[in-house]
């Protein structure tokens, strides 16, 4: 796991600390053997971790309505549900000693030897200490539980072959817990503990090797289930060395930065999840540690609008822009900068310069939407009002006029 990797190189000295909620450093407390721990100070602080660990973002039910999972992952090998986590003892959580549970988040093996698959980031919360693993685990137990068996997985061979994930496991987990560096502030130590192990974003955010591990290149983007997780490190042109902290702090907490664009997909999921409900202090420290992490010139380049972006459009383009003035101009204005709302502004995203497409093509298609501070933000998916053509048309001219990009997007690229 490079991330994992990356903190060993960075964090000499051998400190024997655990790192707690309120962000200072102290022992990993001791927790019940015996029966849920139903302090509810315990299940409060849970609560928290359980956000800002963006757990409801995979294992929330279809219908958004409780955390009975569901939802399905198209996997280049195959397509896995996500599992129930209410306490309920057949089909959730609800029989897990402590000891299983810990066992689980850090080995990925759940009871009875069951291993699981890596798309549950158990390398990531690996890195959580007892305390915090087991106050989220108390918190899903004070929840009602449901009965609601998973799909079954459809993977191929040899990928449905549990006992394979052993090799993976010895291959590409650590299974060691998070050590603060000494060497760095302690708002530093917070946001490498919250950004590594409770919000997992190298997983997403960093490219994976042929085994589906973390490559070494940490935090410089990749894609995953057809959205593109952009580079976070501090390269200027490529990551976040050219956002100001005001930006960063505004599009981990709300889903949108003046300039930059709003999140889309699954980031907006990890907002709406997770990152809106954390403190403005956890945010900052996450932002101190993100600055810290080194560039790596990788991935498109996010631009600003030229003084005359259609001077050059394609005929394709040219057809799109037609097409923008009609369906999208309403909402997104022709100079990108959103109609009364910032979460509509296209001007400054990655995405709009990202000669891929690849989180474009994902929006116009599905959509995407955001609970947002003001009501939800939602932008409806297009593929059944536009042929693939059309839709093309408008990606083409979005990256040209927004994203000085001249890429001809292809109707194929619309094609589920």
């Amino acid at each position: 796991m490079m991330s994992f990797r990356y903190l060993k190189n960075v964090m000499q000295g051998t400190a024997v600390f655990t790192l707690c909620f309120h962000g200072s450093m102290a022992f990993a407390e001791s927790a019940p053997e015996s029966g849920p721990d139903t302090r509810p100070e315990i299940i409060k602080r849970g609560e928290y971790l359980f956000r800002a660990a963006d757990c409801a973002a995979c294992h929330a039910a279809p219908d958004g309505k409780g955390l009975t999972g569901g939802r399905p992952f198209a996997l280049p090998f195959g397509t896995i549900f996500a599992v129930n986590i209410t306490p309920d003892k057949q089909t959730g959580i609800g029989a897990y000693t402590d000891a299983e549970w810990l066992k689980m988040l850090r080995e990925g093996v759940g009871r009875g030897g069951k291993h699981l698959y890596p798309v549950m980031p158990y390398t990531a919360y690996t890195l959580l200490n007892d305390a915090d693993a087991l106050a989220i685990k108390a918190y899903l137990f004070s929840l009602k539980p449901e009965n609601a068996p998973a799909p079954q997985n459809s993977l191929y061979f040899p990928f449905n072959q549990r006992w394979s994930m052993m090799f993976w496991n010895w291959l590409n987990n650590p299974n060691e817990r998070f050590q603060p560096n000494p060497a760095q502030s302690e708002q530093w130590n917070r946001g490498a503990y919250l950004t590594e192990a409770l919000g997992h974003c190298s997983q997403c955010h960093t490219p994976r090797t042929i085994t589906y591990g973390l490559s070494s290149k940490a935090y410089a983007g990749a894609v995953q289930v057809g959205w593109r997780a952009y580079n976070l490190t501090s390269d200027k042109q490529h990551g976040l060395g050219g956002w100001t902290d005001e930006q960063l702090t505004s599009y981990l907490s709300t889903g949108k930065a003046s300039g930059k664009g709003a999140a889309s997909g699954p980031m907006a999921e990890a907002v709406e999840h997770g990152l809106r409900y954390m403190t403005q202090t956890d945010i900052a420290a996450m932002v101190t540690y993100l600055r810290s992490l080194p560039p790596i010139a990788q991935g498109p380049v996010a631009q600003t609008m030229a003084t005359d972006p259609d001077h050059a459009l394609s005929e394709t383009a040219r057809r799109g822009q037609g097409l923008f003035a009609q369906a999208c101009a309403g909402c997104h204005l022709p100079d990108g900068r959103g109609r009364q709302s910032e979460w509509a502004a296209l001007a400054g995203a990655h995405s709009v310069s990202d000669p891929a497409a690849d989180n474009l093509v994902q929006v116009l298609s599905d959509g995407t939407a955001l609970e947002t501070g003001r009501g939800r933000a939602f932008m409806p998916g297009f593929s059944k009002a536009y042929t693939e053509e059309e839709l093309a048309a408008i990606a083409s001219y979005v990256l040209a006029h927004f994203g000085n990009t001249q890429t001809e997007i292809k109707p194929s690229a619309f094609k589920n």
